[in-house]
């Protein structure tokens, strides 16, 4: 197909991310509509309400809950939402109950949760449905090419031709967007890949977030509605092809170890699946009516959960800068808006992913003094009552220079 217009504003990927800023311009720009598309090949439908919990799934903070909200896709996701309590940290050299370990509970904060659980289907199909419910449309297309002109940028697509005056690369680490513009990158390899599972434990997971940090890797159970624990391991590559490699009975002996036993016995209920893990920060977030969101512009350690929580703050914040613009009759595509969005999102991103390095090579791979510092770190940050405080605030996403649907509580 071919459009009959330009659109405003084109969104080339529907993931979470791209799905977010999309609901978020058609929902925000109700008084002078923003003609929003959206290229997605593979649009997933809303799993059954008794599917099996698929075993992708992400973590959601506070600020993450509200922009769903804001998207109207908060009621779609509910139905399969895992609410976590509490956090329990531990390094190897500690055992989990010990005082050594870090915890922190939502009560200790005057909060009802410290986030959720939710698969990244779920997540994403219920944005677009938002999406959709406000009148936008979803195209089944893959972008072939684009030309930015003066005014415009000319899409072509698997499905036809568009114009748009902004476009914007929501299609993840290997961004055909980001590479058409000749946006650089910075990008390294940890040598480590993640496996991600679904297994049930002997113990209750207690609506509990464990984390252990050990010497080749981490190891995190996330609660699932359902009793059972969705496992991420980052494990050094050579580590992660043995797990790969065995049995389920010898990846379940593999997994009680590396747990210290944490949740009691394990077995897997469902396949295994693995992705390399990698570094990536785009030199510039944005070029000639263009913007990147999400992993397009950075891709982080899955360590603290905080990628997809990152991207929808990129979707957030640029969806705001866009409905201002549209209000005082600006171009989407402007380099004031767009320059205005990459000062804003980067320096954000920049310090968060400094942290989650941080913590994987002192926290998880260090052997000198900074390292055992650290190490002990969790139990001296357990026994202040402000530390802790900091750091759920800043789990939580409540923190720092938010755009305003990230600081409006859910009605």
């Amino acid at each position: 197909m071919t459009t009959a217009e330009t659109l405003d504003v084109l969104v080339i990927g529907g993931g979470p991310v791209g799905a977010c800023l999309a609901a978020l311009l058609a929902r925000g720009s109700a008084a002078a509509p923003l003609r929003v598309a959206v290229l997605e090949p593979n649009r997933p439908d809303m799993p059954a309400l008794e599917a099996p919990i698929d075993p992708r799934v992400v973590a959601i903070s506070r600020s993450s809950e509200r922009i769903l909200d804001g998207a109207g896709a908060w009621p779609g996701v509910c139905p399969r939402l895992s609410p976590y309590e509490r956090m329990r940290i531990w390094h190897e050299s500690v055992a989990p109950a010990s005082a050594g370990a870090l915890v922190f509970d939502a009560a200790d904060v005057g909060e009802p949760n410290l986030g959720y659980i939710v698969e990244n289907r779920v997540l994403q199909a219920a944005l677009l449905d938002a999406f959709v419910r406000s009148g936008g449309q979803v195209h089944a297309a893959q972008l072939v090419r684009l030309q930015v002109e003066t005014d415009s940028v000319a899409v072509e697509t698997t499905g036809g031709r568009f114009v748009a005056k902004l476009v914007v690369g929501a299609d993840g680490a290997q961004s055909a967007v980001r590479q058409a513009v000749g946006l650089t990158v910075d990008s390294s390899e940890y040598r480590q890949a993640a496996i991600v599972a679904t297994v049930a434990t002997d113990r209750s997971h207690e609506r509990t977030a464990w984390q252990r940090f050990m010497r080749r890797g981490t190891l995190a159970f996330l609660p699932l509605a359902d009793g059972n624990s969705s496992i991420v391991w980052s494990a050094d590559d050579d580590l992660a092809a043995t797990l790969l490699g065995c049995s389920e009975t010898e990846f379940a002996r593999h997994l009680d170890h590396a747990s210290d036993h944490a949740l009691g016995a394990t077995r897997l209920v469902s396949e295994r699946a693995s992705f390399p893990l990698r570094r990536l920060a785009a030199h510039h977030y944005t070029a000639q009516r263009v913007a990147l969101v999400g992993d397009a512009a950075h891709v982080v350690h899955p360590l603290a959960g905080q990628g997809v929580n990152l991207g929808l703050l990129d979707a957030a914040t640029l969806a705001e800068l866009l409905l201002d613009a549209r209000g005082e009759r600006e171009d989407p595509g402007a380099s004031r808006v767009l320059r205005q969005y990459e000062r804003w999102r980067k320096s954000q991103v920049a310090f968060m992913s400094s942290a989650i390095d941080a913590f994987d090579r002192f926290l998880a791979h260090g052997r000198g003094p900074i390292s055992r510092i650290a190490q002990k770190g969790l139990g001296w940050v357990n026994r202040s009552h402000e530390l802790k405080r900091f750091f759920v605030n800043r789990a939580l996403g409540t923190v720092g220079e938010l755009p305003r649907v990230a600081t409006t509580r859910k009605r």
